[in-house]
């Protein structure tokens, strides 16, 4: 079994993973920790620098969380979309998922990935809420 587990590094993310790695621990599965980042047209195409550090962290918290399998990546690319096409070619049976709790303007203008995630993965997705401040 494989677990997707995007996160964006808000505040809340951490206790995302940590559920997430619960899960992955209790069922023996494989626990992918995701960050999808978008660049302007005109940027450059590296990963930001900070990526590499905040998923060391984040993967270190899994493995403290009893997760025996993690592993980390970042990708380029439209957030929801791009989450639901590595859960695809992973093969992912779950995506363990922070939902802000954004309602009217907000949402509308930062949009709503874990909606679009929900909405289009073809696996279980469960969407676990952040506090509104994170």
């Amino acid at each position: 079994m494989t677990i997707l587990c995007p996160v964006d590094f808000s505040a809340g993310s951490a206790a995302v993973v940590v559920l997430a790695a619960a899960l992955a621990a209790g069922a023996g599965s494989e626990l992918r920790l995701l960050h999808v980042y978008e660049l302007p047209e005109t940027g450059a195409a590296a990963v930001p620098a900070d990526c590499t550090a905040l998923l060391a962290g984040l993967q270190a918290a899994a493995g403290a969380a009893g997760a025996a399998h993690v592993s980390a990546g970042v990708l380029r690319g439209e957030a929801a979309p791009t989450i639901v096409a590595e859960a695809t070619r992973r093969h992912a049976d779950l995506i363990v998922l922070g939902a802000h709790g954004q309602t009217g303007l907000s949402r509308f203008l930062m949009g709503n990935t874990a909606e679009a995630v929900l909405r289009t993965a073809a696996c279980a997705t469960l969407l676990v809420r952040e506090p509104a401040n994170s």
